[in-house]
């Protein structure tokens, strides 16, 4: 199957994949309403589709009441659709498609009736033995509703809690047999679970508001519902929330921790802090190294919005150089709209984004963008400053050159669809129309994420789990 690509602004942006949150009131109050409001701050990790599986843990086993629907979380989710939702523990998912089909049927949380009763499991990442996985499972009779390797995750689960004493148990002996990157969120009937792969590639907080316990992808879905931070889920932990606490299993910390630096360059909000690293100070500093180690004389350094404006304030800070708004979003633009004919003069882009021309006119310009995938976008954009007036455009990217794809939860394509595969510098520069361009250096990259352990292959073809021997990209989604 061919993959589908979906890009922001028309072509040129990475996506993540999906935002998970879980709650579990420990004073029965029900949870599905707070879940709405966290998955509203996750929104930026996927707008495909989305959904909320909740159940009462002072009720009858096994009953799990769940929604999910195509589009935003506004667009799914009524007062009434909520008010429907009842019970004190709950997970919520958002999702975006990087391949394969986006139907209602591959929209999560998956809620999985079994022998052992019920759970409703959402995640994010992507699986790199999840082919095998799948039909290792198909031979032995299993039936799947999706195409998401979600449902490969849930099996397994389910086939390891037949034997084992326990739920939490069950997840950490079906974590053994999957490869690749997952933070879960799941919901059994009276207890919510939380696991973030050996490597760490996907971030996962615990929050504390009263006496309920959350999980969330990031922090800032925390601030959003009025909890506290209590702390990250650690790479490889599993954390089990009951009426007793907290609970940690460290088995599968094997110390080989690898995050996905695009957390801190593009995916993340601003105001989130992934492992104890602030997402704004990350792409601030990021400015700093590119205007230390590129610099050009100008008058104004413009963000492209929104990740690249942190950075742009920080290459202004570092070089004196006033930091200046040039691009007006429309805000109205998600993620989908009817494109213009090819035969019309309307642009995507433009429809998106539209220069302050007062702002650039007369003006040497520089232009900090948080990443260049095919160059189509950059290329627009770069037009639009010079119709509007600039002088010179020079551009500087917060990131090194895309040169490999990736298979842990991000839709970088295979190489030869990526415009810095094979080019220098010069020659991407020409195609884009600028008057320079320089990448941030790959060295800069463990500095930008405060010195941790960080999984850098979409950059250096160095990947910290042995790529898939066939290409799941296009066949298998998270």
């Amino acid at each position: 199957m061919e993959k589908t690509l979906a890009f922001d602004l028309e072509g040129d942006k990475a996506h993540e994949e999906c935002g998970v949150f879980g709650m579990y009131d420990l004073d029965g109050n029900d949870v599905a309403s707070t879940i709405y409001y966290g998955l509203c701050a996750l929104q930026h990790r996927g707008q495909e589709s989305c959904g909320i599986a909740v159940s009462d843990t002072y009720g009858p086993k096994g009953v799990v009441n769940a929604y999910r629907g195509m589009g935003l979380c506004n667009e799914v989710f009524t007062p009434e659709t909520l008010d429907g939702l009842k019970g004190n523990i709950g997970v919520g998912h958002v999702r975006y498609s990087t391949a394969g089909s986006s139907t209602r049927e591959n929209a999560q949380p998956l809620v999985l009736n079994y022998v052992k009763g019920t759970l409703a499991l959402a995640h994010n990442g992507n699986l790199v033995n999840a082919p095998k996985l799948r039909r290792e499972l198909a031979y032995d009779g299993a039936i799947f509703q999706t195409t998401i390797d979600t449902e490969v995750i849930a099996y397994h689960i389910a086939r390891e809690r037949v034997k084992a004493k326990t739920a939490e148990e069950a997840v950490a002996n079906a974590m053994k047999k999957i490869k690749g990157a997952y933070s879960l969120v799941i919901a059994s009937p009276r207890k919510l679970m939380g696991a973030r792969d050996p490597q760490g590639f996907k971030p996962l907080c615990i929050g504390k508001r009263d006496n309920a316990y959350i999980l969330a992808s990031e922090t800032c879905a925390l601030d959003t519902v009025g909890a506290q931070f209590v702390r990250d889920v650690l790479p490889g932990e599993i954390v089990t929330i009951t009426k007793d606490g907290i609970a940690s299993n460290m088995t599968l910390c094997d110390g080989k921790e690898a995050r996905c630096v695009f957390e801190y360059i593009y995916f993340a909000r601003p105001d989130s802090v992934f492992d104890g690293v602030g997402v704004y100070h990350s792409r601030i500093y990021a400015g700093q190294c590119l205007a230390k180690d590129s610099p050009v004389d100008a008058d104004i350094v413009v963000g492209v919005p929104e990740s690249g404006n942190a950075a742009a304030l920080g290459y202004s800070m570092e070089s004196g150089i006033p930091y200046s708004m040039a691009f007006v979003k429309n805000s109205y633009v998600g993620r989908t709209f009817i494109k213009p004919k090819q035969s019309s003069r309307e642009s995507a882009v433009r429809v998106k984004l539209n220069v302050l021309r007062e702002a650039v006119d007369g003006k040497r310009v520089i232009m900090i963008d948080d990443s260049i995938v095919r160059g189509t976008t950059s290329n627009r954009i770069v037009s639009m400053l010079r119709e509007a007036g600039a002088r010179e455009v020079h551009v500087r990217v917060s990131a090194p050159p895309f040169l490999y794809p990736c298979y842990f939860g991000t839709d970088i394509p295979s190489s030869d669809q990526l415009i810095a595969y094979g080019k220098t510098e010069d020659e991407i520069c020409k195609i884009i129309g600028a008057d320079s361009l320089s990448y941030l250096k790959v060295e800069r990259l463990k500095e930008m994420a405060g010195n941790l352990p960080i999984c850098t292959a979409c950059f250096t073809g160095d990947y910290p789990v042995d790529p898939p021997g066939e290409d799941i990209r296009g066949i298998y989604e998270k």
